[in-house]
C-alpha cells in the first residue's frame, strides 16, 4: 500500500499554467504505475495521464499537447504540469498509484483546480 499526498493546485486563468505534485510513501515507489485522474461537477472521474514504472505516458485526448505528466523516482513523486488551461479543465484531481505486481490501486486526496477569469 502507499500513502499519496497531493499539493500544487488552485485559481489560475484560462491560458495560464499549474503543476500539481503526488509525493508516495509506504511502499516501493518505482514499481507503480502512477496517475492523474479529475472529477468535474456532475461528471464521473476520468484519467487525464499515467506514467508506468518505464516511463510510458498516456493522456486523455483533451489534454494532448498541454500537459505533461512526470517522475522523479528519487524523490517518490509524480508530476503534472498543466499548460493553457481551459475552463474545461476545472475539476478535482486526483493522483492514483497501481502496483504493476499486485494491480492494488491508492488515491490521493484530491486537490481542486479552478480556471476561470
Amino acid at each position: 500500500q502507499v500513502q499519496l499526498v497531493e499539493s500544487g493546485g488552485g485559481l489560475v486563468q484560462p491560458g495560464g499554467s499549474l503543476r500539481l505534485s503526488c509525493a508516495a510513501s509506504g511502499s516501493i515507489f518505482r514499481f507503480y504505475t502512477m496517475g492523474y485522474y479529475r472529477q468535474a461537477p456532475g461528471k464521473q472521474r476520468e484519467l487525464v495521464a499515467t506514467v508506468t514504472s518505464g516511463g510510458s505516458t498516456n493522456y486523455a485526448d483533451s489534454v494532448k499537447g498541454r500537459f505533461t505528466i512526470s517522475r522523479d523516482n528519487a524523490k517518490n513523486t509524480v508530476y503534472l504540469q498543466m499548460n493553457s488551461l481551459k475552463p474545461d479543465d476545472t475539476a478535482v484531481y486526483y493522483c492514483n498509484a497501481r502496483s504493476e505486481r499486485t494491480g492494488s490501486v491508492s488515491w490521493g486526496q484530491g486537490t481542486q483546480v479552478t480556471v476561470s477569469s
